[in-house]
Parts: structure tokens; C-alpha cells; sequence
């Protein structure tokens, strides 16, 4: 694991300790469909090892719902361990500061 990705998993922990995210696929299809129309700002952050279903699941319902969705390189078990769980294949990040952080650090990914 390179750096920049280990900073993007720690900013994905820091706003799980802030209580900005959603984890588990179910959890975040419930909180689009409550929060989408009022909450402007939510990233869907993707495991890249999630199932074809899983996967499909996650990208219908971000179209649907205009949510902003990533799939990540890394897998399920590391996404999980960022967030203090064991494998997750999903993290939903709540809100603008905090979406704007984790963009940041994509980004920064992405450039390398």
C-alpha cells in the first residue's frame, strides 16, 4: 500500500471517528433514499473486490439518487479495517467538509 492511498484510508477513519459515514451496502441504500433529496453532499466509496451484483447495486442507486461514487483500489478487507471493522464493501461519507476532504485526497491519488 503505497502512501497517498494510506492517507485516503486515514481520512476515511477520521470521518468515521466524526461520525460522517454510513458503512455496509444495506445501511447506505437506506440512508440515499432518506437523506439524497436533502443531504447535497455524500461520496459512496467503493471496495474494488465487491461482487458484479454488489457492485451494479451500489452504481444503480447513485444514479438514481445523483450521489457521487468511487471505486477504490483497494479491497474490502482494508477498506474495512480504515473504518474498524472487518471487511466492508462500501462507506458512504456524510457531508460537505468531509466529502470535500476525501475528493481532495482522490485527487491527489489519482494524480500520482
Amino acid at each position: 500500500m503505497d502512501k497517498d492511498q494510506k492517507n485516503l484510508l486515514g481520512m476515511i477513519g477520521i470521518c468515521k471517528g466524526a461520525g460522517a459515514t454510513v458503512i455496509g451496502v444495506p445501511m447506505i441504500c437506506e440512508e440515499l433514499r432518506k437523506k439524497a433529496k436533502k443531504e447535497r453532499h455524500i461520496l459512496v466509496l467503493e471496495a474494488s473486490n465487491t461482487s458484479e451484483n454488489t457492485h451494479k447495486k451500489i452504481t444503480d442507486k447513485c444514479k438514481f439518487y445523483n450521489v457521487k461514487h468511487v471505486r477504490l483500489s483497494c479491497d474490502c478487507l482494508t477498506l474495512g479495517r480504515a473504518v474498524g471493522k472487518s471487511a466492508v464493501a462500501a462507506v458512504a461519507v456524510m457531508g460537505e467538509n468531509f466529502c470535500r476532504a476525501v475528493e481532495a485526497k482522490l485527487s491527489h491519488d489519482s494524480e500520482q
